[in-house]
């Protein structure tokens, strides 16, 4: 039979490594709500009872106190979106394209993002690029005619990245490193009139060019012509001469006004 001070021993040194395990189990909860880690090509912004504290926190472990401060986590990376839009020309048409815009949002902005604007990367997008790329798209093809679009559609491309970034500057969430237009549609009956525009372009074009070449040919006889004189034709004469031609010129500047030379003789 046990006694009963062994059994109260044995329910001492239970209840004791009850309170260690639990202890131990505290410590590491406590541990896990304290440090937290920030993926590569992310920031975390850090609020203290729903107020930003700090900059962001760059990737790697970090710091938080438990219970009092939370995370959100803003990718830094660049992003990759398209954009299906429609909107009207100068002249009224509409036009249909995908405007595919690169952009990253600045990481030493993101506290003043996610207390102005936006609390996720989700809403980045919708709330920060859209309203202005689609701006910018509306501002740049209604100065133009559409065949001026249609023929002129890489000038204008980097005019509306150029317009977009000066949108965004405004506000300087984030930087955009570049934007493809692709996929132009228009009505079928505009082709025919876009084709002919570039026919008349190409013809205009190869005519300019006839003319400046014989702009040049003229200005290259002209010159050749001018340098030519009496010294210089007779010196061409004889280097020419077959030996056969019975009939010199007189040298240029001789006596008697330069009176031909008769020659009987023929050349061996």
């Amino acid at each position: 039979m046990q006694s009963p001070m062994r059994s109260g021993a044995d329910n001492g040194f239970g209840g004791l490594w009850q309170l260690i395990f639990a202890a131990i189990l505290g410590g590491l909860v406590l541990l896990s709500q304290t440090v937290f880690i920030v993926p590569a090509g992310n920031v975390a912004v850090v609020t203290t009872l729903g107020k930003v504290t700090g900059q962001p926190r760059q990737p790697g472990a970090n710091l938080k106190i438990p219970l009092a401060q939370s995370t959100s986590l803003f990718d830094v990376r660049t992003q990759v979106r398209p954009e299906q839009f429609s909107t009207l020309t100068k002249d009224l048409q509409v036009i249909q394209a995908t405007a595919t815009v690169k952009y990253a949002m600045k990481p030493a902005e993101a506290g003043r993002v996610y207390e102005t604007i936006a609390t996720d990367d989700q809403q980045i997008y919708p709330r920060v690029i859209q309203p202005s790329l689609l701006k910018a798209l509306k501002s740049v093809f209604s100065q133009y005619e559409l065949v001026t679009i249609a023929t002129e559609w890489n000038s204008i491309s980097e005019l509306v990245q150029e317009k977009v970034a000066d949108e965004l500057r405004k506000f300087d969430y984030v930087s955009v490193q570049g934007l493809d237009l692709t996929g132009l549609q228009i009505a079928e009956e505009y082709r025919a009139a876009i084709e002919q525009k570039q026919i008349a372009e190409q013809q205009l074009l190869r005519a300019q060019t006839e003319v400046l070449i014989a702009e040049q040919e003229a200005k290259r006889y002209e010159t050749l012509n001018s340098s030519l004189d009496d010294q210089v034709l007779y010196k061409l004469f004889l280097d020419k001469w077959d030996g056969q031609t019975s009939v010199v010129p007189a040298l240029p500047g001789s006596p008697g006004g330069g009176t031909p030379v008769i020659v009987n003789s023929r050349r061996p």
